[in-house]
């Protein structure tokens, strides 16, 4: 039986005694402040964060885990697994991916596999928990790679951000767009498409936008199939927990979570932004147990 280890990194924003508690291995990935590189999650946690987002002249950059960092994971690993799975925030958005396949070139005696989930944040999350789930059953690593890209092409993110100056500053938008859509109050509703953050559709007001990704959602939920969803924010709970009370409440299939725009996710869409990411689960999925 082959013994696997599973790895993320830190934008999937697995609350820490969930990974513990699923013996999953978290590598944190940098924000930059005025040259100072901070571990998100680590040596800056999400609420200081955006305190600090909102008092700088200078908008912070992100760094992907160093190389080193990889391989020490592996070579620590391998004196008790035969192989890793490392599931990376879309490889369209992050050199992560690339960073963690060209480390575990460099390692002997473990299995290294890397799976984009062309995605982040909790989505992200679901991944790693249905894999160390799949693990502890003694499932080989292939068998949980399939499992992986099944729910892939199952699941679903849309988020619309408060502020269009992040996206114009992240090269997503122009300074015509922004400034055109700010004063529109145009609330793009953006996804993940080919591995990058990309406008789905561009709506009037922030209420004609989240009736459009609520309709989007019951086109999912409503089928009756289990459906794992997260409402996902960046520093709005509030209005997280009434989107999550309000899913959970009218969709019985439907088992809802609350996640986070992290540091590194937070720095590209700044801060007030609202997502809701979701996954019609496969029958055999582990998530409906858990």
């Amino acid at each position: 039986m082959t013994s696997t280890a599973i790895v993320t990194d830190s934008t999937a924003y697995l609350p820490k005694e969930k990974a513990e508690k699923n013996g999953i291995t978290v590598l944190p990935l940098h924000v930059i402040f005025d040259g100072q590189a901070f571990q998100e999650e680590v040596e800056l946690s999400t609420e200081a964060f955006y305190e600090k987002l909102r008092t700088t002249s200078n908008m912070p950059t992100t760094s992907q885990p160093a190389p080193g960092l990889f391989i020490e994971t592996f070579e620590t690993l391998v004196r008790q697994y035969d192989a890793v799975i490392v599931i990376t925030l879309s490889s369209g958005i992050s050199g992560t991916f690339q960073t963690a396949s060209a480390a575990g070139e460099e390692v002997e005696g473990l299995d290294v596999y890397v799976f984009d989930s062309e995605i982040s944040c909790m989505p992200q999350g679901y991944f790693a928990l249905e894999a160390a789930a799949m693990s502890r059953a003694g499932e080989h690593p292939e068998t949980i790679l399939k499992r992986l890209d099944k729910m892939k092409q199952r699941t679903r993110a849309y988020f619309i951000v408060d502020d269009l100056n992040h996206l114009h500053r992240g090269g997503r938008l122009n300074g015509a767009q922004a400034l055109v859509g700010s004063l529109l109050q145009i609330k793009p509703i953006l996804h993940f498409d080919d591995r990058l953050i990309v406008p789905f559709e561009k709506v009037r007001t922030e209420k004609k936008a989240w009736n459009r990704v609520l309709q989007l959602f019951d086109e999912d939920a409503r089928s009756g199939e289990p459906v794992r969803a997260t409402v996902i924010h960046a520093n709005r709970p509030e209005k997280a927990e009434e989107l999550r009370e309000h899913l959970a409440e009218t969709y019985p299939n439907v088992e809802v979570d609350t996640g986070w725009f992290g540091p590194v996710i937070g720095t590209h869409l700044g801060e007030g932004g609202l997502g809701i990411g979701w996954c019609r689960l496969p029958s055999e999925s582990c998530l409906l147990s858990q």
